[in-house]
């Protein structure tokens, strides 16, 4: 590298990193006045705050806000570079606007580098801490739902449950709603059994059906029989942690675990998977989002204008807010299975990335 691609690399991480402390502080702030009647409550240990939630808080967070705290960055310095003719010195010094790109997307490497580390392998770990954390002195009583339910639990039988519920101690609370167990033999329904109701007796290891019908078919597949009762004590072969769901489980896997999560629940047929697919394309898709968001930065601060930093933050603000309600609502319509989950992740990129390149050819060279 030259002197000149060493100091703008140097502005670049120095800012990016020095706005991270900063907003990360706010947020911290904002943070403890919300939760902390909820951990004099609960008696949490100070100790347990400071290093099992708020140690893990802080990387999540630095984490989710890399994009746009890399847009205000680069807007941040750049324009203050214009605005003391730095900019216009470089370039009539014979370099390249195009040259000039290449120490910005260093310092975006860098940081994609890092926010990949960070999303695929650091933060699923620290989140298991931090996921517990609340779940004992926040939300100790928790109870999650997770609906519409298909897996495969062995060849030719296949279960459904309208709506299954499990709080965050497990145990009798693990309860579904609308239960059915079918069983195939050469792709011919052999019988088929309803609950409205189902629990699980931790004791036992058995589930408890309650008004439940059993339709037993004939070799036809037209004749059969019904069985019904209040309740019936099953056997079988599965375990509540195959329905249950925990509060975003999938931010405490690392990528590697959540490919091989994701193929387990695809050979079990179990419906759903959105989410984790969407978490993964995104831990892949989040860190290219530097390279768009420095691209758009320069192309709009480069130049020096009357308004000053103040008109660039603006339209740099509004850009990145853009950007993430793009995201949240591509997602949206990938999770509702409206939208090709690849597609949701990385069409905020793909349409910024031709602003950017719009930008881009405009900039004064």
């Amino acid at each position: 590298m030259k002197i000149l691609d060493k100091y703008i690399v140097k502005k670049f991480l120095g800012t990016y990193f020095f706005t991270v402390a900063i907003i990360l502080a706010i947020v911290i702030v904002f943070d403890l006045a919300e939760k902390v009647d909820d951990f004099m409550e609960s008696k949490a240990p100070f100790k347990a705050i400071v290093v099992d939630y708020y140690m893990n808080l802080v990387p999540y967070y630095a984490n989710m806000l890399s994009p746009l705290l890399v847009f205000i960055s680069v807007i941040f310095f750049t324009s203050k570079m214009a605005g003391q003719t730095e900019i216009i010195a470089i370039l009539s010094g014979g370099v390249s606007f195009r040259r000039l790109m290449f120490p910005y997307f260093l310092g975006a490497a860098i940081i994609a580098v890092f926010s990949f580390v960070l999303s695929s392998y650091v933060i699923p770990v620290s989140n298991r801490t931090r996921i517990h954390f609340e779940n004992v002195y926040v939300k100790s009583k928790r109870q999650t739902g997770l609906a519409n339910i298909h897996m495969q639990i062995s060849p030719g039988i296949y279960v459904y449950m309208g709506r299954y519920f499990s709080t965050s101690h497990g145990g009798s609370g693990e309860r579904g709603e609308n239960f059915d167990i079918q069983h195939f033999e050469d792709k011919t329904l052999v019988s088929r059994l309803n609950a409205r109701r189902v629990t699980y007796d931790s004791i036992s290891g058995k589930w408890k059906l309650k008004d439940y019908r059993i339709w037993d078919f004939q070799p036809d597949g037209i004749r059969h029989t019904i069985t019904t009762g209040a309740e019936l004590d099953s056997t079988i072969n599965m375990l509540p942690s195959d329905f249950k769901k925990e509060r975003k489980s999938f931010e405490m896997l690392t990528s590697t675990e959540l490919v091989e999560h994701i193929n387990e629940l695809k050979s079990r047929n179990v419906g759903n998977t959105e989410e984790f697919i969407i978490e993964l394309y995104k831990r892949r898709a989040t860190p290219f989002a530097s390279f768009i968001l420095t691209l758009i930065g320069v192309s709009l601060s480069s130049r020096k204008t009357r308004g000053g930093m103040g008109v660039y933050m603006g339209i740099g603000l509004l850009l990145s807010f853009a950007f993430i309600l793009f995201l949240t609502i591509s997602q949206t319509f990938a999770i509702n299975g409206d939208m090709n989950p690849l597609l949701a992740v990385w069409l905020p990129n793909i349409v910024f990335s031709i602003v950017g390149i719009i930008l881009y050819i405009k900039a004064p060279k």
